[in-house]
């Protein structure tokens, strides 16, 4: 069936108590449940569905769109550990299984893994492979220093947090120069330092020639980039700012006089904000 584990513009052909059967390329039919329907559809209309198998591995269509398609990746949250594999979070009623013998590592219920959706050929259904280096593939040689690259944050470990760059290769965020939080799942923007040998990524958040700063004046800025203006000056209460940014309100004061010495910031009656004439 072609059509599985994807998008696609389906025609109804006919209607029952059950729902629309709509037409497979194949030739076959598929439902798409009643639950599904607006109820002002007619014959020959194209609906957009996504194709997969029920709890009795039978093909049935659906409105929703998962988090990842066929040959797609998507970080999962593991819903329930079972003693023959794991069943994952990917936005549809039916939770996406990862089998032992697919799985890179053990899965624990509310852990976030890196999963590629792909056909499992002896049962003809879709399943969840977390053995993510086997779809890896060492980044191209001509990849320069500075490269805007789309990232997903899939790992986190001592050195850092790992990223899939592009779909298919894998790089690092190291540790000391990330200075804001990341979340599992997350996509970003994110530039390539430097190549390895074997075809990895170093990345950095920060685009190349902006200069950086200390840690803690990295992560105001950070921060800044993204709301604009932060709600915090030098008679803050202590409490305030250790709960917006995780520092000592001495810390604090030191960072933003950097950035203000700097001219990054401008200092206002209620708080602090990007400077934009710089």
């Amino acid at each position: 069936m072609e059509e599985l584990g994807l998008i696609s513009e389906l025609p109804i052909r006919r209607f029952t108590d059950n729902g629309a059967y709509l037409g497979l390329h194949s030739g076959d039919e598929v439902l798409l449940p009643q639950g599904y329907l607006k109820g002002n559809e007619a014959e020959g209309d194209l609906i957009e569905v996504f194709v997969y198998t029920d709890s009795e591995d039978r093909p049935v269509a659906v409105t929703e769109r998962p988090k990842a398609l066929l040959d797609e990746f998507a970080v999962l949250e593991v819903k329930e550990r079972t003693s023959f594999g794991a069943f994952l979070d990917w936005g549809l009623l039916k939770d996406l299984f990862v089998p032992n013998a697919e799985m890179a590592k053990d899965m624990e219920v509310g852990s976030k893994h890196l999963i590629r959706v792909c056909v499992d050929h002896k049962t003809n259904r879709l399943i969840g492979v977390s053995k993510y280096q086997d779809f890896i593939e060492p980044a191209p040689p001509e990849f320069m220093s500075g490269l805007p690259l789309t990232g997903l944050i899939f790992d986190k470990t001592d050195l850092g947090f790992k990223v899939l760059v592009e779909s298919q290769f894998e790089g690092l965020l190291y540790a000391n120069e990330v200075f804001e939080k990341l979340e599992l799942g997350e996509k970003r923007t994110v530039y390539l330092k430097k190549r390895r040998d074997d075809g990895k990524l170093d990345l950095q958040l920060l685009p190349p020639g902006r200069e950086k700063y200390e840690e803690g004046a990295e992560k105001i800025l950070s921060l800044l980039e993204q709301k604009g203006m932060l709600k915090l000056h030098d008679k803050s209460d202590p409490e305030e700012i250790k709960a917006m940014l995780g520092m000592s309100k001495k810390h604090f004061k030191q960072s933003i006089g950097q950035l203000y010495k700097a001219r990054k910031i401008i200092l206002l009656p209620d708080g602090i904000a990007l400077n934009s004439e710089t």
